[in-house]
């Protein structure tokens, strides 16, 4: 909920919010666990299935809805599904699975299992809005941090003016939103050097966000569940076009890539992202 008050709380965002401005978006929710007792059930689901188009959907969902009519969590649902409704429907090769060494070795996992502990991925949606962006969306087990955090990277500016304007492998200006195990909103801008030249370098404004005692995930679900807030909950109609924009690579898809543990996954999930500079590592603070 927090994304969802800063996108409509804020007027400075909206202008820049769209296919205009922004280069592309991506989002981690990493692990640096395994399946633990869970091996039964990964067996049958996977990464894809219960994370990515379950948690990470609804981020994007999140990012790229319209403004609702009201704040009532029906208006919410209704934006929400429209973001799922126009979501392009993945192919095998917007897709790169992996699997943790070790996880064969798992209780409850089969020997020449194909299942993926690792999954990144490439999605458009085609709407108005963000025709031709590319979502990069990428979770695993026993990955290098635990951490979520969404990287939205725009576009640099139309003209170069100053001597360090010419192509460079650095990032553009983005908004970083950090999600857990801390709450957090970064800035980064290009500041000049003291000097005559006009040459800078790039600084994030960062503005941390603690709240003692804050309710765990699945606490504030179930005491929503119980005082009938719908809110953090999903549409069946929502539910559905989610699940139409994976269904096409649910079986078929390229085998899993092996990645040692404590490593951001295996290096094909490198490759679907070179052109837009590569993967943002969130560290232990951020």
């Amino acid at each position: 909920m927090n994304i969802l008050y800063f996108r409509f709380a804020n007027a400075f965002l909206e202008p820049i919010w769209n296919r205009n401005y922004v280069a592309s978006v991506q989002i981690t929710l990493s692990e640096d666990f395994g399946v633990e007792d869970r091996a039964a059930f990964y067996e049958t689901a996977g990464c894809l299935r219960d994370v990515v188009q379950n948690h990470l959907f609804q981020i994007v969902a999140l990012l790229a809805m319209e403004a609702p009519a009201g704040r009532d969590f029906g208006a919410v649902h209704s934006e929400k599904a429209k973001v799922f409704q126009a979501m392009r429907p993945l192919t095998p090769d917007d897709l790169v699975r992996g699997q943790y060494t070790g996880y064969r070795k798992e209780p409850d996992v089969a020997k020449d299992s194909d299942v993926e502990t690792f999954c990144a991925l490439r999605l458009f949606i085609d709407s108005w809005r963000w025709e031709g962006v590319p979502w990069y969306l990428r979770s695993g087990k026993y990955l290098t941090e635990t951490a979520a955090e969404i990287l939205v990277e725009l576009k640099p500016p139309p003209q170069k003016l100053f001597a360090d304007s010419a192509p460079t492998t650095a990032r553009s200006n983005y908004l970083r939103f950090r999600i857990s195990p801390d709450s957090a909103i970064a800035l980064a801008a290009r500041v000049k050097r003291g000097g005559k030249e006009f040459v800078g370098d790039q600084r994030e404004l960062y503005l941390a966000e603690e709240q003692p005692g804050e309710e765990l995930p699945y606490e504030l679900l179930l005491g929503d569940a119980m005082a009938g807030d719908g809110a953090l909950f999903t549409r069946e109609d929502a539910v559905e076009a989610a699940w139409a924009a994976v269904e096409p690579v649910l079986k078929t898809h390229h085998e899993v890539r092996p990645y040692h543990r404590g490593s951001w996954g295996p290096k094909d999930a490198d490759a679907i992202i070179a052109v837009d500079g590569g993967w943002h590592n969130p560290g232990p603070k951020g």
